[in-house]
């Protein structure tokens, strides 16, 4: 079993922890009709997880990602301010919210400046509390906008990839459709928060 951390332990919630691999399917939403974003949706089609961009939110640098009722998971900021403009990073962080609606940190994403048009930097992210003597604990590998890439822990195990198949492809070249294969025990509420901010990065579905 793949896990998502050094202890086995979800990020956000083992609710989400499936105990076999799940392939899920991302749509993105035309802005002109639904303000963007995109819907996950499991084999059956069943709607499992919403992500609304600006287009929806109305702020930009700001993602929410709800269940299939609408109730929001998890909410996701890009840090502004002069310090983060001189930065060689962007950076992002996710929250939770716990029972009174209070705001809970849980994982840091930290993106080069110049990651949109160099494939081979990396970018990284951290939970919230550590569980790697590293400076993070996830790293995208490959190439998001190629629809060819994966979510790895600190020692190297793909927690999640995704992908676009070939029939799906030579339909739509455009990556509107793909799929997303979460391995067993890793948190899916954390996967597609990670998702949400790749989109977002690199000027897709959920950006103004």
């Amino acid at each position: 079993m793949a896990a998502t951390r050094a202890d086995g332990m979800p990020v956000i919630s083992k609710l989400y922890c499936s105990s076999s691999q799940a392939v899920l399917v991302v749509r993105k939403r035309p802005h002109v009709v639904s303000g963007g974003g995109f819907v996950v949706t499991d084999c059956s089609q069943k709607v499992v997880f919403r992500v609304d961009g600006c287009g929806v939110i109305g702020s930009e640098g700001e993602l929410k990602l709800r269940d299939s009722s609408g109730e929001a998971l998890l909410l996701i900021r890009r840090k502004g301010g002069m310090v983060q403009a001189l930065s060689i990073h962007r950076k992002w962080k996710g929250y939770t919210f716990d029972y009174e609606g209070s705001q809970k940190p849980v994982f840091r994403l930290k993106e080069p400046n110049y990651s949109c048009l160099v494939r081979n930097n990396a970018i990284r992210i951290s939970t919230e509390p550590r569980r790697s003597n590293k400076d993070w604990d996830f790293e995208i590998k490959g190439y998001f906008p190629d629809r060819s890439c994966s979510i790895v822990d600190h020692l190297g195990k793909i927690v999640a990839q995704i992908g676009v198949n070939e029939e799906v492809n030579q339909l739509m070249a455009n990556k509107d459709l793909y799929h997303v294969a979460v391995n067993p025990g890793v948190d899916q509420v954390f996967i597609f928060g990670v998702i949400a901010v790749l989109d977002y990065i690199y000027g897709e579905s959920t950006r103004c």
